[in-house]
């Protein structure tokens, strides 16, 4: 475990998230001999997102996926199906790992590889398991939530990601879709917090991370997609993606600019959060940016009022969204 991450971990268990100070950093001075070749920008496949909303739906009607439910072996199984059928090579990785209340679960992250022979690869990723409790709720707290922001969003943008590259012969990188399990089962509002508690969050990532499905595999770097699918949505730019891969966040929000969806991506940094990128960076290697619903600009600030609440169904859920952050993961690829 990094200084970093232990540090992070201390603080999280009192406030489970970190306030970044200063400026973003500079940019690296260029290779010598670059700055008088201009680059050829690559236009991306549409993305199509009424497809995306179709497969956030699916899961959705599914019911909540959390783990050790016959709805999770259910959905589990068509995320693999969905990935084969769109051309992809998928491994399954099923594990077990103890939850805060020592319940174990049983977990599956499903990865679909493309180009699997290229040794350069970018790592997409998102979780698919869903919140079994709406802790931040005032009615029917105990109970689990649809999920359709937190979870379905960031798989429904990725499976039609999925569905462009099996489509595609042009892109020469190798690019992996991973769906983490198990990211949403940390330590609820109501359970005693301690200096442990965030090593709750991303058991499916943490798992990865320590045994890739690949041994020795890496990438260049990575993104997460995580709620990115809520009308009037803000993708700030997030702490722990500063801290690892700040040059992955400045391509994301720069294509972001370049396509018109600058009122989505906004400038400012938020805290240090923990989610599935900071074990992915700080485990696996691999920098990795992470896309997600995160207000500063007004308050309450945090991840939104429907957050780890019923009302995270597909009422929230907007087209628009998807389309700005689905055409800017792809511009980001397609111009690797």
């Amino acid at each position: 475990m990094g200084t970093r991450l232990i540090s992070v971990f201390v603080i999280a268990s009192v406030a489970f998230s970190l306030a970044r100070c200063g400026n973003e950093p500079t940019s690296p001075r260029s290779t010598p001999g670059t700055d008088a070749v201009e680059k050829t920008h690559i236009n991306a496949p549409r993305f199509n997102a009424d497809s995306a909303y179709a497969y956030i739906a699916q899961q959705v009607e599914f019911g909540p996926r959390v783990p050790n439910t016959p709805e999770h072996v259910a959905c589990g199984d068509w995320l693999s199906s969905e990935l084969t059928r769109h051309g992809a090579e998928v491994i399954e990785q099923p594990g077990l790992v103890r939850a805060y209340d020592g319940t174990i679960l049983r977990i599956r992250n499903v990865i679909g590889q493309y180009r699997p022979e290229n040794r350069e690869r970018i790592l997409l990723f998102a979780h698919w398991d869903t919140r079994p409790f709406a802790d931040k709720d005032t009615l029917r707290m105990r109970e689990p939530i649809d999920g359709a922001n937190d979870g379905g969003s960031g798989v429904g943008v990725l499976l039609e990601i999925a569905r462009l590259l099996g489509g595609d012969s042009t892109i020469d990188v190798g690019v992996d879709i991973v769906f983490f399990d198990a990211e949403d089962y940390g330590t609820p509002e109501w359970g005693e917090k301690n200096q442990n508690s965030a090593l709750t969050w991303c058991l499916g990532s943490q798992y990865w991370a320590n045994q890739p499905h690949r041994v020795g595999y890496q990438a260049k770097y990575g993104i997460l997609l995580d709620m990115v699918g809520a009308k009037g949505a803000v993708f700030n730019k997030e702490g722990t993606s500063m801290a690892y891969a700040p040059m992955v966040v400045k391509r994301l929000w720069a294509s972001a600019e370049r396509l018109g969806y600058g009122d989505y991506f906004k400038r400012d940094v938020t805290p240090e959060t923990i989610d599935d990128n900071l074990f992915v960076s700080e485990f696996a290697g691999i920098p990795s940016a992470n896309i997600v619903h995160y207000q500063v600009q007004v308050l309450p600030m945090g991840y939104g009022p429907f957050h780890h609440t019923h009302a995270d169904n597909l009422s929230i859920i907007s087209t628009t969204t998807l389309e700005a952050v689905g055409s800017t993961v792809l511009d980001v690829v397609w111009n690797d």
